[in-house]
């Protein structure tokens, strides 16, 4: 059973199927090979998947996000960045790096991070003389610190899928974070060293002080989700909902860039985004079911286990598993040639 799981779930994934499918087809691979094919326990397991109280705050960080980058705040945020970073050689990418992380503390998400930032700076830093490709790359890779910096929806999917600890996993997604965006800041100031970039003028100190200002709507979001989690303020569901109110206030009536009009738009994007991790959600529940029906877990634990003991060898040997579906391009070009 483990090895018709596997196969199922990996040669999937390999060959370019959406994760959430390739959890739906792994469920009914496993129920056929167990002798209890049923399609509507798959079904009432996505549905009661999908009916959790927590998984709420998906579609209100995903609102929030998207009321964010129509209502002003985004480009206050890189515009700040800019002002702060932007004078040094191939400061553009820092800028992105530093947007990235910063919006990063209130979408939750990848996706909203990288469309907020790289439709702002994007452009810019083609018109500048930098590498499209380069420029896409970059903001690409910072966006993702949008899942690891709090809040983050994969991590509130993680934390109820696997029963762990939210805030614990927010914490803990803090100094990571930092650490990733560092990092592409260092290999940034690699790369520039070695192309003629454009260097920015300096701004002056009041002008920095305004934007600052003109920013710290958008900046102080963070401190205020994340400390009112961590201080029993309010549960991850609640602070999503508490980041849609802020920035539709500071959005509609500081900023006064956000229209009513705007809204029946932002909402269907948040409604998209959010049915996409919905149903990830909803189909592992189901797979969740399955697994621990067969014995899935104990499988794959006395195997990895037989390997090594070592904690560190184990979590060596997950990651190598984690990684095996990124190479799906691979298996494309191999089939190609």
């Amino acid at each position: 059973m483990l090895s018709v799981f596997l196969l199922t779930l990996f040669g999937t994934l390999l060959f370019g199927v959406p994760v959430a499918f390739a959890l739906i087809l792994s469920t009914l691979t496993l129920m056929f090979f167990h002798g209890a094919f049923d399609s509507q326990i798959v079904v009432q397991h996505m549905m009661a998947g999908a009916e959790n109280y927590t998984l709420m705050a998906i579609p209100f960080f995903m609102l929030a996000g998207e009321i964010m980058n129509h209502g002003g705040i985004s480009i206050r945020i890189v515009r700040f960045a800019s002002d702060l970073v932007g004078h040094v050689r191939g400061g553009l990418g820092y800028v992105s790096v530093l947007a990235c992380m910063i919006f990063a503390g209130v979408s939750g998400t990848a996706v909203a991070d990288t469309a907020a930032v790289g439709s702002i700076l994007h452009p810019v830093m083609k018109k500048e003389g930098y590498e499209s490709d380069r420029s896409a790359a970059l903001i690409c890779a910072a966006g993702c610190t949008g899942p690891i910096i709090p809040p983050s929806v994969p991590m509130i999917l993680y934390g109820v899928i696997g029963g762990v600890s939210i805030v614990g996993l927010f914490l803990g997604g803090i100094v990571p974070g930092l650490i990733m965006g560092v990092a592409l800041m260092v290999y940034w100031f690699l790369h520039a060293r070695k192309k003629d970039y454009p260097v920015r003028p300096r701004v002056s100190a009041g002008a920095l002080v305004r934007s600052t200002i003109d920013a710290s709507w958008a900046l102080v979001l963070p401190f205020v989700i994340l400390g009112g989690i961590v201080f029993g303020i309010f549960t991850p569901t609640e602070a999503a909902v508490v980041a849609v109110w802020y920035a539709f206030f500071v959005s509609y009536f500081i900023y006064k860039e956000l229209k009513l009009s705007q809204m029946p738009s932002i909402l269907l994007d948040a409604v998209v985004s959010t049915a996409v991790v919905m149903f990830v959600a909803s189909a592992a529940t189901s797979t969740g079911f399955m697994i621990t029906v067969g014995r899935v877990p104990q499988a794959i634990a006395e195997v990895i286990t037989s390997i090594s003991s070592d904690p560190m060898v184990v979590m060596f040997i997950i990651n190598i598993f984690l990684l095996l579906p990124r190479y799906e391009g691979w298996l494309h070009l191999t089939l190609c040639l």
